[in-house]
């Protein structure tokens, strides 16, 4: 009989070590390293360009954010922000490719090609862009800020 008990024992301990083993196994594939939600955050501050949501581009940008654009034209924060609320820039979409970060402590840059199309001056004439651009993020707390970004005609 205690022959029986002892199997009967092991076999519960092997049950609650493969449940405990499954459930880790679970909860390790929820879970985005830093590289994988700075790459959202970045995609999500591109989706936010394009949605003219100042609050969201309020929130993902660092207060002294260099914003660079091709034709050499740098905005502040204060100007970006401004400048969607008077209409003076509209993106009507906003794609990355071939997207690398490179991470550095709490630091990252993130490079990628754009295709970008958007409106300047309130005009009706659309300009699509080809571009390879650099952002700068940097990491404040559990969130990731843009911190500067350049692009450059591809």
């Amino acid at each position: 009989m205690p022959l029986l008990q002892n199997a009967g024992q092991k076999q519960t301990k092997m049950k609650k070590l493969l449940t405990i083993l499954f459930v880790v196994v679970a909860f390790s594939s929820f879970a985005q390293t830093d590289e994988e939600k700075l790459i959202k955050t970045v995609k999500e501050f591109h989706v936010a360009l394009v949605n003219k949501n100042t609050v969201s581009i309020n929130q993902q940008t660092d207060k002294a954010v260099s914003y660079g654009h091709s034709n050499g034209w740098i905005q502040t924060k204060a100007d970006i922000i401004k400048d969607f609320e008077r209409g003076y820039i509209s993106y009507q979409s906003f794609k990355e490719d071939s997207i690398t970060v490179l991470m550095n402590g709490n630091m990252a840059n993130v490079r990628f090609l754009a295709d970008i199309t958007a409106t300047l001056s309130g005009t009706t004439t659309v300009n699509n862009y080809h571009l390879k651009v650099l952002e700068v993020w940097v990491k404040k707390g559990n969130r990731w800020v843009l911190f500067a970004r350049q692009a450059v005609k591809a």
